[in-house]
């Protein structure tokens, strides 16, 4: 007879088989990130890869954690659903995942550069912040004079 925790052992050792399916991919899109890096380093061009365009399987998402590692940055962005944004181990090479209201993933991304674009701040946004900024500041001298 079968128990709930039966299944859960079942359906732990068969998340845990998925996580080994490869399409073979994890290995040219690393070769890729390291072309990128090499470029980033040698002329400032920066690169994305898009990895939902590419068939990419568990075990190829799991290749690429292993080797790329994890590094000391992160940000959440909340903006329409949830952006993460994380440093690898190897600096200069960042995952980028959106996800909807849902939690359903949108898009996953390698982008190989010193900043993603996605934290930058944009014109627009400073320019709004000058302006915030000086009325805060005429704010708090009309205070203390």
């Amino acid at each position: 007879m079968s128990t709930n925790s039966d299944n859960l052992h079942g359906r732990e050792a068969v998340d845990l088989l998925k996580s080994h399916i490869s399409t073979g991919n994890a290995r040219p899109v690393l070769q890729e990130i390291h072309a990128a890096l090499e470029a980033l380093l040698a002329t400032g061009t920066t690169s994305t890869i898009d990895l939902g365009a590419i068939p990419f399987g568990p075990g190829d998402e799991r290749l690429l954690d292993e080797v790329l590692g994890k590094g000391e940055l992160s940000a959440t962005l909340d903006v329409l659903g949830t952006s993460h944004v994380e440093e690898t181990g190897i600096p200069g090479v960042w995952r980028i995942d959106h996800f909807d209201q849902n939690g359903e993933t949108l898009s996953r991304f390698v982008e190989v550069t010193f900043l993603p674009e996605i934290l930058k701040t944009q014109r627009a946004d400073a320019e709004a912040g000058l302006a915030r900024l000086a009325i805060r500041l005429e704010e708090h001298d009309s205070r203390t004079h």
